[in-house]
């Protein structure tokens, strides 16, 4: 079993022969990472300030820099990414920049690599010589040491949480206690960043502490279950896992992993049960934030399983919400979550939901109000909502009320332009992931009977209430189509909630809509003749519809067909619009 080494000297003392992290045919050992943390040590320590920004794609150059600014003394800023916005927030509160950061931040940018016996790349220009990396050096303080990771927090704005040393160091001891015996000997491989604080703890932290060689970043499932050629552990997350595609050989996966961690968003069952399958373990999940650290864990290998918490995590039920308290928080208080959850009857506890408007997609949190926020400055935007719709992936929705300007914007470029537009204005701030993929233009914003909207209603918006068409026939009198009855239409809620059916109603309406597509009708409805429902229609059905327009009668007929038989038919009288006075 490999030496455990407290964090506070993982650069502090030599352990000869230990491996710190692969690469491609090559490895760096502890005597070249310590000698990347003493060069950073020293590039830190001439330039002086305080507080630096780290931002790097390698993981192992990105373990040396942040060792070696502790080193120095340094307070770590962990932000997430590199996008303009991120730089443009950090740039008042930091004195510095290290890593790879776009060229904009060259005035205050350490333009320097780790010399990484992984990378090749050069050690800093005017970094002082690390002749004392074979030395041993003061362990860090535990309580001065320090590192500031950035999330949304619960009112949007992005939030600086400081931590000090001895709050990860008590979180990776959790972590060995609950599940290092079996991980002895294991590579650690890892679809998460490094930049953010799961990835931080799980590819960085514990394995320098373990003594567990840190694999270069995988991105692809291919790339999972190529490296799989030693004993390993996979740290993934659920946008990964809800992914595998069963085509690829998983047996190396199967004979060689030891664990497979899932934390940043629930890990829906069905996706647990398929990754337990092909990669012959059951999802861990790590419960937690940015905030309190990690909290508890889960396995699927039961149904519905409770949430374990980690040890020294105590946790307690208020107002419907979780309190917790551990030494991964700042002090002894309790800290109270925005989760509501319910207490499994033994010493568990499962979730129930938010109660904020902080979601995940794909495992990032994303503030609903600060996008709509954002929204909300643009001259064409008088009003914006925001909400996550499920799916076969969870996508973020727009319904926005335009202003005059954005209705000519709108009767001018047309709808998806105008989307496009607004989903570019927030590019600077968000990426792909947690921009709104799905837009909705409206007068006003659904309301119910006391005047709120709900986000029931807006998630509708998304929701279609007819099928799409598929055109079998269109001719000046005559028309076919095929529709689908998928479970998700709106109009089979409520009706019947246990054997849902197609109501009546919508079929009449349906048959006027498309013939509406089909025929030039009159505005004006006026009657129906020879109404009948036969059969009744069900999710998952596939029906044909046929229309009739008998002009010279101002009739539309219509029938609705399936394998079973006709399902409804009869016909709809219309007429000119009522004259006015």
């Amino acid at each position: 079993m490999a030496e455990w080494i407290a964090l506070a000297e993982v650069a502090a003392r030599p352990v000869p022969g230990r491996v710190v992290a692969l690469g491609a045919g090559s490895c760096l050992d502890h005597v070249g990472f310590r000698a990347e943390a003493a060069r950073w040590r020293d590039a830190f320590t001439a330039r002086g300030g305080e507080r630096w920004a780290l931002h790097f794609d390698d993981t192992a150059a990105f373990a040396a820099a942040l060792f070696g600014a502790w080193h120095a003394g340094k307070t770590v800023c962990l932000c997430a990414d590199a996008l303009p916005v991120t730089v443009a927030r950090l740039e008042a509160g930091v004195d510095g920049f290290a890593g790879d950061f776009p060229e904009a931040c060259a005035a205050i940018a350490l333009h320097t690599q780790a010399n990484s016996a992984l990378t090749g790349t050069a050690p800093p220009a005017d970094a002082v010589g690390a002749s004392d990396a074979d030395s041993a050096w003061m362990p860090l303080d535990e309580q001065a040491t320090r590192l500031v990771v950035y999330t949304s927090g619960s009112t949007g704005e992005a939030a600086a949480i400081d931590k000090r040393l001895a709050q990860l160091v008590r979180e990776v001891e959790a972590l060995q206690a609950t599940f290092g015996e079996r991980l002895d000997g294991a590579v650690v491989h890892g679809t998460v960043s490094h930049q953010h604080i799961y990835g931080l703890l799980f590819r960085v932290l514990w394995p320098l502490a373990a003594g567990r060689a840190i694999a270069p970043r995988l991105f692809f499932h291919e790339e999972i279950a190529a490296a799989m050629d030693a004993p390993a552990l996979l740290v993934s997350s659920p946008a990964h896992l809800k992914r595998i595609p069963e085509a690829l050989d998983w047996n190396g996966a199967r004979t060689r992993l030891r664990a497979v961690f899932s934390s940043g968003g629930a890990l829906p069952a069905e996706a647990a049960t398929a990754a337990h399958a092909m990669l012959g373990h059951a999802p861990i999940e790590i419960y937690g934030s940015s905030e309190t650290g990690g909290i508890a864990w889960r396995q699927h290998d039961t149904d519905g399983p409770a949430w374990t918490p980690l040890p020294g995590v105590d946790w307690r039920i208020a107002d419907g919400q979780l309190e917790v308290a551990s030494p991964h928080l700042p002090d002894a208080a309790w800290w109270r979550s925005a989760d509501r959850v319910e207490a499994d009857g033994t010493a568990g506890f499962r979730l129930l939901g938010r109660a904020d408007r902080i979601v995940k997609v794909e495992e990032r949190r994303v503030s609903l109000t600060a996008l709509e926020r954002q929204l909300g400055e643009r001259p064409e935007v008088a009003e914006a909502r925001v909400v996550l719709v499920e799916g076969p992936r969870a996508e973020l929705a727009a319904v926005v009320v335009l202003t005059g300007e954005g209705q000519a914007r709108l009767r001018a470029d047309g709808r998806r332009r105008v989307a496009q537009s607004l989903g570019q204005a927030l590019a600077d701030g968000q990426d792909a992931v947690t921009r709104p993929r799905r837009w909705r233009f409206v007068d006003a914003l659904p309301g119910n009977a006391q005047g709120k909207t709900t986000d029931a209603a807006l998630r509708a918006l998304f929701r279609p209430e007819r099928p799409a068409p598929v055109w079998v026939r269109c001719d000046a009198t005559q028309a076919q189509l095929e529709l689908a009855l998928d479970a998700d239409l709106l109009v089979f809620d409520g009706h019947f909630p246990r054997m849902p059916i197609l109501p009546g109603v919508a079929q009449l309406d349906w048959a006027v809509r498309f013939g509406r597509e089909a025929f030039a009708l009159p505005p004006r409805f006026l009657r129906t003749e020879a109404l009948k429902f036969q059969r009744v229609a069900r999710p998952g059905m596939r029906i044909h519809l046929h229309l009739e327009w008998l002009e010279a009668k101002s009739v539309l007929a219509f029938r609705y067909e399936s394998e079973l038989g006709t399902h409804a038919s009869g016909r709809v009288v219309l007429g000119p619009a009522e004259a006015t006075a």
